[in-house]
């Protein structure tokens, strides 16, 4: 599991480096943003003329802010990330605290479950478990030589019993911890991407957004990379609210061992898998929690003008 949140520290160097691709099209774009301007300034000079008023230079800003923009496009990119970061900061530290909660609980619950009953019958310190533990707990007294071969076979039989419920349980654990953790990685490397997709692209759409039809290109594209951008901090909200709920569990799971509860399947461990399935499905939900915070919308051209849908 350790390898796999390793994996994040990879994604955050994947997009550092990435983003300096975007300086390759900063030419392309600053071509396209200079023909939009002469195009846009243009327009609005002749029209002006044409209707012998005076030119009104405040429009012409709004065409060479961008081209600016464009040109310090890098920068801008790092202090829109800047702005955004400390969100991401405090999140993080939420979710770090309440993991390293639950890494105590999961070693109080290793020291209750070597007290438990089961695990002194068919564990034991040397792993092949006390026959004579058994015996006590269960009320098969060794009173004789068939009766020793008889319970020899049934305290066999329970340890293997045990030892197969607490395999399955054991087994379908990981699997779980391990879908769980895929599908929070899943979600950041498809955060990774679109957020690598805007940042690359994003000179080419402020030089459109210069031209009239496209005017809405430039506030479309800031709301998507900012809704993008929230997924990691509502996925370590979301996380951290998963942890608090494995940690009460856990509590609930220590307190059964120490008063002699059983160590293999139980609602409590029924329950935690069942939490893990609700985190699975839970994580692929993200993308459209943020768009409850902001939500980037898309325009239609009717009538002449730009509305939004």
């Amino acid at each position: 599991m350790e390898e796999l949140k390793g994996l994040r520290a990879v994604l955050e160097q994947l997009y550092s480096s990435m983003l300096s691709q975007s300086g390759q099209l900063i030419t392309t774009s600053q071509l396209a943003a200079a023909i939009a301007t002469l195009c846009y300034m243009g327009s609005r000079v002749m029209r002006h003329l044409s209707s012998a008023e005076g030119i009104d230079l405040y429009p012409v800003w709004r065409p060479v802010a961008l081209s600016i923009v464009i040109a310090l496009f890098p920068a801008a990119i790092h202090l829109l990330n800047g702005l955004l970061s400390p969100v991401t900061a405090a999140t993080q530290q939420m979710q770090t605290t309440a993991s390293a909660s639950v890494d105590t609980l999961l070693q109080l619950r290793q020291q209750a479950l070597k007290g438990s009953v089961d695990y002194q019958m068919y564990v034991g310190d040397n792993g092949d478990g006390d026959k004579s533990v058994w015996e006590k707990y269960s009320g098969e007294a060794d009173s004789g030589m068939l009766s020793g071969v008889s319970n020899a076979l049934k305290f066999a039989m329970a340890k293997a019993r045990f030892s197969f419920r607490n395999s399955v349980k054991e087994w379908l654990s990981q699997v779980l911890e391990l879908l769980y953790e895929a599908a929070a990685l899943c979600i950041d490397s498809l955060r990774t991407f679109n957020l690598l997709i805007l940042a690359i692209l994003g000179p080419l759409v402020l030089a459109l957004s210069i031209f009239d039809s496209f005017h809405d290109s430039l506030r479309d594209w800031l709301a998507r990379y900012i809704h993008v951008y929230l997924w990691l901090p509502i996925a370590n909200i979301f996380g951290t609210i998963l942890a608090t709920i494995q940690g009460k569990m856990l509590q609930l799971d220590i307190g059964q061992l120490q008063s002699g509860g059983s160590a293999s399947f139980s609602t409590i461990n029924t329950g935690y898998m069942i939490f893990l399935l609700i985190g699975i499905t839970g994580y692929f939900t993200i993308p459209s929690v943020a768009s409850y915070i902001v939500r980037a919308g898309t325009s239609q051209f009717i009538d002449g003008k730009f509305n939004r849908l």
